[in-house]
């Protein structure tokens, strides 16, 4: 018999350890901070350490260690530690804009596909030369001083108050529908702001940054997580910049320019008007689209949709088919997706799973084969991918006549490849995406990848029956496969089409948040679900009462349930007729 092991009682230890992730254990003064056990790591210097996963919660580096605890770093390398850095390097920028632009409100409009945001002054005026360089040099200033950024937790009423002495009514306005009876304010160098969401401990972290101008604004430049040591080079994208100021004047005809706005609206009954004004205006882009169509025929045979998951490709396409029939021209929508390998033929990622976003998940030889065959005028069999069995079936016989017009939607829609062997001039390209969101404020963005990956979550719970966790889950290889396949070809498009809706995020909402309730406790889902929820909570959810406002063609009916178009096929009645 095992002789039982001594067990006496002592003093509580002074100091705690903390275990990383190489199974090395540290040891340090209870209460020292994270930051102190991260640099006592001795971790390399290309690691841009930001923050800390600390018995798998995110903490700020700040966080004094209490209990032994398991840490894990995060740097700028992870979705976290870049939306931390970016976050930080933006208060950095108005903490100097305070000091040498004072009285002036720098607003933080979007971001840029290279790495950046683009702003602007309060005043509409365009910085001169002069006052980029002393933003730019007091920042720098800043940073080499390496001052803290300390969080500091404020009462409710004292933080309102704060808000509206300064004349930021918008923020005011959002923090009186908080539950909770503080608010974490963060300063620096005297200057007081509300950013959702953690930050570095102190400035000497951000030291990789520039300004330039753009437009009538400035871009604030930053690296981007995919390439965290460098700044990528400046690309100009005129017709991204139109797609923003186009949307930034469809707000002002809605009068929501921020969340606070639109809170405002659906408390005061106005959520119809901003849900009929915004698809109204889409229909009105919908139709521009659909005339630039019939003004190329008879050259254009093929209109290719595409664009990243959950942007609304296929109530798109069908929307767009029926501008079209309005022209007098007879379409056929074919979905990619139909085109699927079997499942056990499809390419798998680095980390041995299924890689739906390759190219080389879809049979090009096929499809290229069936285009090919249709526009010579020959009757082509489609194929119908069965989601549920992974395996590719036999749909319906097609084929078309002069007037018609192919339309194809999928993530690869303007791959070069797929249209190999087909005239240039007869391909007419549409790219669309979730290009913009409504902003929290001046300061707090809300990203565009996050309306999609909400959009997406509601979606595959309802119509595909994977849960929140499997959603979260795929979603870094999602977005690896959009880098990879679809933005460098968005450039290749005729026309962007911007599906976001200022309405929709107080639509997903009630709908999402359960879904992220019910992701585990202490997973990485968890932490991405908690993430998404804290965002949520300054959006008023739309009332059940408005939704019968959205219309039933409408591109979130794609995500939300009760769309009209969802068995409406136009190939199905077309395809019977040769005109």
């Amino acid at each position: 018999m095992n002789p039982q092991p001594t067990v006496y009682l002592t003093e509580r230890r002074p100091t705690v350890q903390a275990r990383l992730p190489d199974g090395r254990v540290l040891e340090g003064p209870r209460g020292a901070t994270l930051e102190a056990f991260i640099q006592a790591a001795e971790l390399p210097a290309d690691q841009r350490v930001v923050a800390a996963l600390m018995n798998g919660r995110l903490r700020e580096l700040c966080f004094p260690l209490t209990e032994d605890a398991d840490l894990a770093p995060v740097t700028t390398a992870t979705n976290d530690g870049s939306r931390i850095y970016r976050r930080s390097l933006s208060f950095l920028m108005i903490a100097a804009a305070a000091e040498v632009l004072p009285g002036q409100v720098i607003t933080i409009h979007h971001s840029m596909p290279f790495g950046g945001y683009y702003c602007e002054r309060g005043d509409g005026q365009r910085l001169s030369d002069e006052e980029l360089d002393l933003l730019r040099l007091c920042m720098r200033r800043l940073v080499d001083a390496d001052l803290p950024i300390d969080n500091i937790r404020v009462p409710l009423d004292e933080a309102l108050a704060f808000f509206q002495e300064q004349g930021d009514l918008e923020k005011a306005d959002l923090f009186a529908r908080r539950r909770k009876a503080y608010l974490t304010l963060y300063e620096l160098n005297g200057v007081r702001d509300y950013f959702h969401g953690f930050m570095v401990p102190r400035t000497g972290y951000l030291d990789l940054f520039d300004l330039r101008h753009y437009d009538e604004g400035f871009i604030l430049q930053f690296p981007r997580r995919t390439w965290p040591n460098v700044l990528q080079p400046f690309e100009d994208e005129p017709r991204l910049a139109q797609v923003f100021q186009t949307y930034k004047d469809w707000l002002t005809i809605m009068g929501v320019g921020n969340v606070t706005s639109l809170n405002q609206a659906i408390a005061g009954g106005r959520a119809s008007e901003v849900i009929l004004v915004a698809e109204a205006l889409h229909e009105r882009q919908l139709a521009s689209i659909a005339r630039a169509i019939a003004s190329r025929q008879p050259a254009v045979r093929l209109v290719a949709v595409s664009g990243p998951t959950s942007a609304g490709k296929t109530t798109f396409s069908k929307r767009l088919a029926l501008q079209v029939m309005a022209q007098g021209i007879y379409p056929v929508i074919i979905s990619l997706d139909d085109y699927f390998v079997n499942r056990e033929d499809t390419p798998r990622d680095p980390s041995g799973a299924y890689d739906f976003e390759s190219l080389a998940a879809l049979d090009i030889a096929l499809f290229q084969s069936d285009m090919r065959r249709l526009m010579a005028g020959e009757e082509v069999l489609l194929p119908r991918y069965n989601f549920k069995t992974g395996r590719r079936e036999v749909g319906s016989p097609l084929s078309i006549g002069q007037n018609h017009v192919v339309m194809i939607e999928g993530i690869h829609g303007l791959n070069p490849r797929l249209t190999d062997g087909l005239p240039e001039s007869a391909t007419y390209r549409v790219f669309i995406s979730a290009f913009t969101q409504l902003n929290l404020d001046k300061h707090n963005r809300v990203p565009t990848t996050d309306t999609r990956l909400l959009r997406r979550i509601v979606r595959d719970a309802a119509h595909r029956g994977y849960t929140a966790t499997a959603t979260i889950g795929r979603w870094n290889s999602v977005r690896r496969g959009e880098k990879n396949h679809i933005f460098p070809y968005q450039n290749s498009a005729d026309v962007f089409f911007n599906s976001a809706l200022a309405y929709e995020l107080s639509a997903l909402k009630p709908l999402a948040e359960p879904l992220l309730l019910q992701v585990e406790q202490g997973t990485p889902e968890r932490l991405e679900a908690n993430r998404l929820m804290a965002f949520l909570q300054w959006f008023e959810p739309l009332p059940e009462s408005d939704l019968r406002y959205v219309t039933n063609d409408s591109l979130l009916r794609e995500f939300i349930g009760g769309s009209v178009l969802e068995t409406f096929h136009p190939s199905h009645w077309y395809a019977t007729r040769t005109p």
